[in-house]
């Protein structure tokens, strides 16, 4: 039985990836979650009882509990999702950014390093450090045909994916330097179930269903590979078992989109599914904002290697993981929204540590 921890578990794709492990394998999982804003008890609320499942409110950057929780638990793999990721935040404070991504990478890795050291040599040689990251780390593409790579060179543009590239080279730097079993993944934009509002998709659902302006960056035309998240867990949970280290792994969607697109699709969805009152399109709520200051033009990822070395692709077609996503929020507008919207899910951290069992 594998032993893994998961940094930032309690957030939208760490607990994506904490719910498939337990649901789905015999394995232990140790969550450890600072819980921000983006934190939220709720998501794990489906896997919270199982014996399997160990919650610590920790951050990443407390190198005492670092070690504390990495003896106590004994992990056979750190996945690590925690960071601060919403590019316009990066903008307005990029300080938390660099705190959260570099430091408290730096700061794992560290603990990791230390731990390390303590095990047998089966124990070493079985103990995996899986960095997750975003394609963001690439920069953008220019040309139509052109795509992200694992040997593409970085080019961060915002304050944000330059926090995740430094986090990025840190991890392979531990590897090379000081011989820890690290593994990379770069993926592209999530959505699905249990996404923080202040994210595209539910966004503009929440707004749309309230009878906002939905706002649209620039001319909306930038493009983006859209990948489900539970495609993405369980991506994540097979590179961190089965990937070789020093290796990366580039995970996608095959699902490229336009902004407009996106936000058109979800107006299409909810026209049929939640018609307005007045009988007019969602559409009609669209407007167009000012863009974001270094806004990336293209990202697409070429996702083969993954395809090709770990038998992996995706499950979900854009089509079909939109609709799912549409009808989760639709379903759970009342209680899992509601909470977030009015900051009622906060409550629940009051009581979060331990092990929460």
């Amino acid at each position: 039985m594998n032993r893994i921890i998961v940094t930032g578990g309690a957030g939208f794709i760490g607990s994506a990836v904490v719910r498939l492990i337990i649901k789905e394998t015999d394995d232990a999982v140790c969550v450890v979650d600072k819980l921000t804003y983006a934190g939220n008890m709720e998501n794990l609320a489906e896997v919270s009882a199982s014996s399997r499942f160990r919650f610590e409110k920790a951050d990443i950057c407390d190198r005492e509990a670092m070690d504390r929780i990495f003896s106590d638990f004994r992990p056979t793999h750190v996945m690590h999702l925690a960071a601060e990721s919403h590019v316009d935040r990066s903008i307005d404070g990029p300080g938390e950014f660099i705190r959260t991504n570099v430091m408290g990478t730096y700061t794992l890795l560290e603990a990791a390093r230390k731990y390390h050291r303590t095990l047998s040599e089966a124990g070493k040689e079985a103990f995996r450090f899986h960095q997750i990251s975003t394609d963001e780390v690439y920069g953008d593409l220019k040309g139509p045909g052109d795509f992200f790579r694992e040997d593409t060179p970085y080019a961060p543009s915002s304050p944000y994916s330059a926090s995740k590239a430094s986090a990025d080279h840190l991890v392979r730097a531990w590897r090379r330097t000081f011989g820890l079993p690290t593994l990379v993944t770069n993926c592209s934009n999530n959505y699905g179930p249990y996404h923080f509002p202040e994210k595209l998709i539910p966004l503009i659902i929440l707004h749309a269903l309230d009878g906002k302006e939905l706002p649209v960056y620039g001319d909306g035309l930038q493009i983006r590979d859209w990948l489900y998240v539970e495609d993405h867990a369980r991506a994540l949970y097979l590179v961190a078992t089965k990937g070789i280290p020093g290796e990366t792994y580039n995970i996608g969607g095959h699902n490229e989109k336009t902004n407009i697109e996106v936000v058109r699709s979800i107006c299409g969805l909810l026209d049929a599914r939640r018609p307005r009152p007045d009988g007019r399109s969602y559409a009609d709520q669209i407007v167009h904002v000012k863009d974001r200051p270094g806004h990336d033009t293209r990202y697409a990822i070429d996702p083969s290697k993954i395809g090709r070395e770990l038998d992996w692709k995706p499950r979900e077609t854009f089509e079909s993981g939109i609709r799912k996503t549409v009808d989760w929020y639709l379903a759970h507008r009342d209680d899992w929204c509601a909470h977030v919207l009015n900051g009622s899910y906060k409550m629940e951290r009051l009581g979060a540590g331990g092990d929460g069992k």
